[in-house]
């Protein structure tokens, strides 16, 4: 089994990362496994899509820390995505915005093309276009998501601002580590407008309602095909308690990570969402649930599954890798068949 994990940039990937972790496994089961940054695709002379890729070497490692840096190192060699089982889409676009836009969506067009030679590509390329910004929340029921409003009128905000008793909560649309995430409320009224045309100047702003359970931290739950990823029981979920005086969830913002309680609000949450996610292709997406409610759906690349292993003591890696396995199989066997139905 060949697989392929798309990255921002190889050399920059860090063996904490859960894409490291699903690749350790996916290597460790077997696989034949490869890197590629988004900057080293190629559609090649023969009309087949492919990459420039660095190849794990086949050969055990003692750890996620050995088994990067012999990524890093090998030579990049061109592989024709003909002969590859799966590519797993695992960069970030938002990384990208800035320094290198044109890497932005790189991963979802030649996804796109990988998918139509009939290529597994997780997660689905087409379902990505529609999830690639934090719209896609706007997707599902009412009762699941906070109140919101999306613009790049200050009036519109101001009057929501209003509306929801001057306390809301205002980030980008595109973006994603807790970048430029703000409280607004009446302390910070005096700077309301500055706040407002700082993040309208790169785009659309998302102002939502300000969830009192957000001063508690915020529960990541993982999901794959639509359902909570789960062994024995233990379900794959992270809590993050933001830093003193910081509103961020986020760990790399200084968030530290405890078990959740996962309640039955959280399940109603799930079973109402988690068809549509499959439908859409999402096979493997982070939620983070505020209360009773769904303030994010990650779907490019959710990190996080080391650490909700850690807590409960499972491998979520490997159990990934080999539902991935199963479904990268019965993908080629529906194929097969739909080629000798054709003939």
């Amino acid at each position: 089994m060949k697989i392929g994990f798309v990255v921002n940039q190889t050399p920059k990937e860090h063996p904490e990362y859960t894409t490291t972790g699903l690749a350790l496994a996916a290597h460790k089961l077997g696989f034949e496994v490869y890197y590629i940054g988004v900057g080293s695709f190629a559609y090649l002379a023969n009309g087949k899509v492919g990459a420039h890729a660095r190849q794990a070497p086949a050969r055990a490692f003692r750890s996620a820390h050995t088994f990067l840096e012999a990524v890093v190192e090998a030579e990049k060699k061109l592989v024709d995505f003909g002969r590859m089982d799966v590519l797993w889409l695992r960069n970030d676009p938002s990384i990208d915005m800035d320094k290198r836009p044109w890497a932005q969506d790189a991963g979802v067009i030649f996804g796109q093309l990988a998918a139509a030679q009939g290529v597994l590509v997780l997660n689905n390329p087409d379902g990505l276009v529609k999830a690639s910004s934090k719209m896609y929340l706007e997707y599902f029921p009412d009762e699941v998501r906070p109140r919101t409003v999306v613009t790049r009128e200050l009036a519109d905000v101001e009057q929501f601002y209003e509306r929801e008793n001057n306390r809301i909560i205002l980030k980008p649309l595109r973006g994603s580590g807790g970048k430029n995430v703000f409280l607004l409320d009446k302390k910070e009224g005096k700077n309301k407008k500055q706040i407002i045309e700082a993040i309208i100047r790169d785009g659309f702003v998302i102002a939502q309602e300000y969830l009192p359970a957000a001063k508690d931290g915020d529960t990541r739950v993982f999901l794959v095909d639509g359902k909570p990823l789960e062994i024995d029981g233990k379900v794959a979920a992270i809590r993050r308690v933001q830093a003193p005086g910081d509103l961020r969830s986020n760990v790399h913002q200084g968030a530290t990570v405890k078990t959740p309680v996962l309640t039955k609000q959280t399940f109603r949450l799930i079973e109402t969402i988690g068809p549509q996610l499959r439908a859409d292709g999402m096979y493997l997406v982070g939620l983070d649930i505020v209360g009773s409610k769904l303030m994010e759906i990650n779907v490019f690349s959710p990190g996080g599954i080391g650490q909700a292993s850690r807590l409960n003591g499972v491998d979520y890696f490997t159990a990934i890798m080999q539902d991935v396995e199963a479904k990268a199989k019965a993908h080629k066997a529906t194929r097969t068949k739909a080629k000798k139905d054709e003939a």
